[in-house]
């Protein structure tokens, strides 16, 4: 399957939403907490074949702002998961020169979780290979309000007038700021929707979606998703007729 992948033709980022992991434990009649679980081989395989490839930077929504309202067993089991996964990878990542960032309402973690991931992206951060991007109590909409109350202060104060604000100048106050727009966006278990994840940033992204349950979503789909996406005539709203031959060679990157 890797021989189907132009090296040359690589998204620049991947931004993925790991969706089925419930289901594939209910479908085992197992407790949806082994599905969790499962899960975490996926997110190794995932981070694996990105790295082997040469992928620059890798999103995976980890947890979203409405997750909080899941049962409070559920909850925790997840941020133990999460614990345990910055703690036992982290040796991994600094051997595969992987950095280690993470985007949303941060503060609402516990604190042992806060602390872990705080100190893997600090130990990670001279790190220049794939970058990692961990999307944990993320919402894009309370990103975006976030976003719009910081210029509405800064203009209030003076410090902008609200006639200089332009989409570049919006996206520099998303959590996202220093991060590349995502080139694909896959998302596993068959749901059809964005479920609140990167909404401005997903404007002009690719997207693949799959049946498959995120615990079975291993590295030969992966690579098939990256085929499809090298595939696909990206026109960013213009005509083909538009763009110059190098545009549209440039056109996956």
């Amino acid at each position: 399957m890797s021989t189907l992948i132009d090296k040359e033709r690589l998204p620049r980022h991947v931004a993925v939403i790991m969706d089925g992991n419930g289901r594939w434990a209910q479908r085992r009649g197992l407790n949806r907490n082994e599905g969790h679980k499962r899960g975490k081989d996926a997110v190794r395989a995932m981070v694996e074949t990105s790295r082997e490839i040469g992928l620059e930077y890798l999103t995976l929504y980890s947890f979203s702002s409405e997750n909080w309202q899941r049962p409070i067993g559920e909850v925790r089991a997840l941020m133990s998961l999460l614990h345990r996964y910055l703690r036992t990878e982290l040796q991994r990542m600094m051997k595969e020169n992987i950095r280690l960032r993470a985007v949303g309402n941060l503060t609402r973690l516990p604190l042992a979780v806060r602390k872990a991931l705080e100190h893997a992206i600090f130990a990670t951060r001279h790190n220049d290979g794939l970058t990692v991007v961990l999307a944990i109590s993320y919402g894009a909409r309370e990103e975006i309000v976030a976003a719009a109350r910081a210029l509405a202060v800064a203009a209030r104060e003076g410090h902008i007038d609200p006639e200089e604000i332009d989409d570049k100048r919006f996206a520099q106050h998303l959590w996202t700021r220093d991060l590349p727009d995502p080139d694909l966006l896959i998302r596993t278990g068959k749901e059809f929707r964005l479920s609140n994840f990167l909404l401005w940033q997903l404007a002009y992204t690719e997207i693949y979606v799959t049946d498959t349950l995120w615990p079975d979503f291993g590295r030969d789909e992966f690579l098939r998703a990256l085929a499809e996406y090298q595939g696909r005539e990206r026109r960013f709203g213009r005509t083909a007729k538009q763009q110059s031959p190098a545009e549209l060679r440039r056109a996956v990157r």
